[in-house]
């Protein structure tokens, strides 16, 4: 028997296939995965993970935020005594 035949499919069609054969196979699963195939991994018949293929993130566009977004004009002026608080320090006396 090929491993294969070791897989068996349930009731949603996603490929089920034993831990073990998954580590003798993963490079061949990840190639099923890749092409659209959801695999779920078992182990004595109880699922524990599901191999899919990612999905590619859309490209960030440099300037998509503009607008959207206001940064006060002192936003990089925080006072020392206030960055002085989140340290654990005292406030400085004048």
């Amino acid at each position: 028997m090929t491993w294969e035949g070791i897989l068996s499919e349930t009731m949603s069609d996603d490929l089920v296939v034993e831990l073990g054969e998954a580590k003798t196979h993963l490079s061949s699963l990840v190639q099923r995965a890749a092409r659209g195939e959801t695999i779920v991994i078992a182990k004595a018949g109880r699922p524990l993970a599901r191999l899919v293929a990612c999905r590619p993130r859309p490209a960030l566009r440099f300037g998509s935020l503009k607008g959207a977004i206001e940064i006060p004009d002192d936003f990089d002026s925080l006072a020392a005594d206030a960055i002085g608080e989140m340290f654990g320090e005292r406030p400085r006396r004048a």
